[in-house]
């Protein structure tokens, strides 16, 4: 056993200087490369220490500019989206008014329709196409053509007001997108890294934020701006365009109605001054009546007295004509009597056609007192339908500005 268990080779002293200065090369060698190592590791940590501190302060910059355009561009959606606001409010007001005008027309174009049914109950010679009657019909028109355009105002006052509703939906739905993002964005940013709530997932956030590129962020920004803007102006156009319809056809409605009711009372006085006529016509003729009246119970008187002396002048012809013999003679007194009967019944005959003249001119100025007295009736009626139906009916209408 000793024997295989020989002692140990024994080595030069040289070898054990090689052996030794080997180690220490060795251990040169390796301590050498660890602090080249460790060299490389602590300027490794400065460097990605320094490129996180610049990346993280980029991001930080990157945050806060991102923060504050869209605060910007958040300030200009909720500017645009007051101004929407308020431009429905406005156009609500002037849909209102507009309403309220169209409202207002209809007693007016009522009050005309009457008025031109009443006026149908004129009669005879009244019932005719005056100058009242066209004013009425054109009162009629302007009052129907009023109503037509006020409506059609209404209708494109609604469709502005959908308009804006729909610019205002989409700017308030920006506005939400864009407040939620300024919220996770502020919260990015006051984001440290000594911050507790810290997401330590591994999640691929590789696709993040790329479905749309900041150009057409801001272009969709600058769109609903601009549509904004240009329902704004459609609005301030067609709410001037309102302002001066509104004054315009409140003024076309009492223009003519004040034409109407000068036509009116002109025709009340052409009427007023007829039947004044009509009346002193028929004084005139009443009196006329009496007159003829007179000379014809004067001309029955004439006949009644002219009738004795004819008796009488034929009682005296009969009674000579018994003279006896020679006595019949055809004497003066004879001729005289003869004369006058014949003149005396001239004379009744003569009276006799002046008395049956007088009864036709009685008979003639009666019927013409009726005519007078029917016209004077016809235009009395008319007086009333224009004096006292139509003026009340109108009297009450005012055309007030809308």
């Amino acid at each position: 056993m000793s024997g295989l268990m020989g002692s140990p080779d024994k080595f030069l002293p040289s070898e054990w200087k090689h052996a030794n200065n080997v180690h220490f090369r060795s251990s040169e060698a390796q301590r050498s490369l660890s602090q080249r190592l460790t060299a490389e590791c602590q300027r490794l940590i400065e460097e990605s220490d320094k490129s996180t501190k610049h990346t993280q302060q980029d991001a930080q910059k990157k945050l806060e500019q991102r923060i504050q355009d869209i605060k910007f561009w958040r300030q200009e959606l909720d500017q645009k989206f007051e101004e929407m606001v308020q431009e429905i409010e406005t156009l609500i007001i002037f849909k209102s008014r507009v309403e309220r005008a169209l409202e207002s027309c209809s007693e007016p174009f009522q009050v005309t329709l009457q008025c031109l049914t009443e006026r149908q109950k004129r009669v005879a010679i009244d019932l005719v196409h005056d100058e009242v009657e066209e004013e009425l019909l054109k009162e009629k028109e302007v009052i129907e053509g009023v109503m037509v355009l006020l409506q059609r105002t209404l209708e494109q006052i609604n469709e502005q007001i959908r308009l804006i509703r729909s610019v205002k939906y989409y700017l308030e739905k920006d506005l939400q997108d864009k407040f939620q993002a300024e919220h996770i964005d502020d919260f990015c940013a006051l984001l440290t890294n000594a911050s507790t709530n810290l997401n330590r997932g591994n999640s691929d956030f590789s696709s993040a934020g790329t479905a749309v590129t900041p150009e057409e962020w801001e272009s969709l920004c600058i769109s609903n701006i601009s549509k904004a803007e240009k329902e704004k102006n459609n609005s301030l156009s067609l709410r001037a365009l309102v302002d001066s319809l509104l004054e315009q056809t409140a003024a076309d409605m009492r223009r003519q109605y004040e034409a109407t009711g000068r036509a009116f009372e002109l025709r009340i006085e052409e009427t007023k001054s007829a039947k004044t006529q009509l009346e002193n016509q028929l004084n005139e003729l009443l009196g006329e009546i009496a007159n003829q009246e007179k000379n014809l119970e004067s001309l029955c008187v004439a006949v009644v007295e002219k009738e004795t002396p004819l008796k009488v002048a034929q009682t005296r012809l009969s009674s000579r004509g018994q003279r006896p013999n020679v006595e019949l003679c055809h004497d003066p007194a004879q001729i005289r009597l003869l004369e006058e009967v014949k003149e005396l019944t001239n004379h009744i005959g003569r009276l006799t056609e002046a008395l049956k003249l007088s009864e036709m001119e009685v008979k003639a100025l009666a019927r013409r007192q009726l005519s007078l007295e029917e016209e004077i009736q016809v235009k009395t009626n008319s007086l009333y339908i224009d004096e006292v139906t139509c003026h009340q009916l109108r009297q009450p209408v005012v055309i007030h500005n809308f």
